[in-house]
């Protein structure tokens, strides 16, 4: 079941006229696929920091607007890997591209056209996919230079349209819905109407936690953690005890993510509770465990709970 369910009007979505399709948000770290996707389905489904390669598996958000049911997959940020779980994560963005009605590349237009982008930019090509152009983040560029960044990206790739867009303020996101309901394939709906997620509340609870690690432990920690949920249940009142585990790869990881006198660890809980208690809309009794396993990066088991293929050494 996925964590948040919300009414729509359409009472009459599963016909001939019907459209339903997928569209793959890919890009580099921290160009704002995830801000881009919550901005689509008006709340938070993927979680956002202001470190890079946050996102590592496939998010989807489940937007329905008239009869077209528009499925737009927050994919990992594409970059240089240089870890197995970094393979796994780029893996993953490219096959959300390739199985995808609709590519939509998310730029910072702030970073204009650098290496990282011109590589991302000639991997693109070989794709066949219908391509759109997303330029974000446009509240924080001079018009002229947006101009000129659209058409030399343009001349690179063929893209379908190009849209200019603030996914943190919404300027634009509307223009660009508008483009995927309309271009989606002609079919019956794949979600009931009341699904605006896949994810389940179990993988929620540690995504949110997941999210706090990134904002409140610094430097390289949390790139190797993981966090699982090991135990979701409702309570005879209606609250909910959540148990997760923070998998770490050192002993000294783990004294860092507990802090001074469990400092570092009780903010996270607290902030995470906070939150997920909004969500689940009841009260949350959330537990904290912090477990060393050296190996998980190359633990199978650890890759299908992230929803990631262990990639071959």
């Amino acid at each position: 079941m996925p964590n948040i369910k919300k009414e729509t009007s359409n009472n009459k979505s599963n016909n001939e006229l019907s459209r339903c399709g997928f569209i793959a948000l890919i890009g580099a770290p921290n160009a704002g696929k995830s801000t881009l996707l919550n901005s689509l389905a008006k709340t938070k489904i993927s979680i956002v920091t202001h470190k890079a390669q946050t996102t590592r598996s496939q998010i989807k958000a489940i937007v329905n607007y008239n009869k077209s049911q528009s499925i737009f997959i927050d994919t990992p940020g594409i970059f240089a890997p240089k870890r197995r779980l970094d393979r796994a994560m780029i893996y993953s963005a490219w096959s959300g591209a390739n199985e995808a009605d609709i590519i939509a590349l998310i730029i910072d237009a702030q970073r204009g056209l650098n290496d990282e982008l011109i590589s991302l930019l000639k991997n693109l090509t070989k794709i066949k996919n219908k391509k759109v152009l997303v330029l974000n983040k446009i509240d924080l560029i001079r018009v002229e230079k947006l101009l000129r960044l659209s058409k030399e990206i343009n001349d690179r790739v063929e893209f379908a349209q190009t849209f200019m867009i603030s996914a943190l303020k919404g300027e634009g996101v509307e223009d660009f819905l508008h483009y995927c309901v309309n271009n989606i394939p002609f079919g019956v709906w794949l979600f009931p109407k009341e699904y605006i997620s896949d994810l389940t509340d179990a993988l929620t609870a540690a995504e949110i936690v997941r999210e706090k690690l990134f904002i409140h432990i610094h430097d390289e920690i949390p790139y190797n953690t993981t966090v699982e949920t090991e135990s979701f249940k409702e309570q005879k009142d209606g609250s909910i005890r959540i148990n997760l585990v923070i998998y770490v790869m050192r002993d000294s990881h783990k004294k860092i993510i507990l802090g001074k006198g469990g400092k570092n660890i009780k903010i996270i809980g607290e902030k995470a509770r906070k939150e997920l208690s909004k969500i689940f809309a009841t009260r949350v009794h959330l537990f904290l465990f912090i477990k060393v396993r050296k190996n998980w990066a190359d633990d199978p088991e650890r890759y299908r709970e992230m929803g990631l293929e262990l990639p071959k050494k």
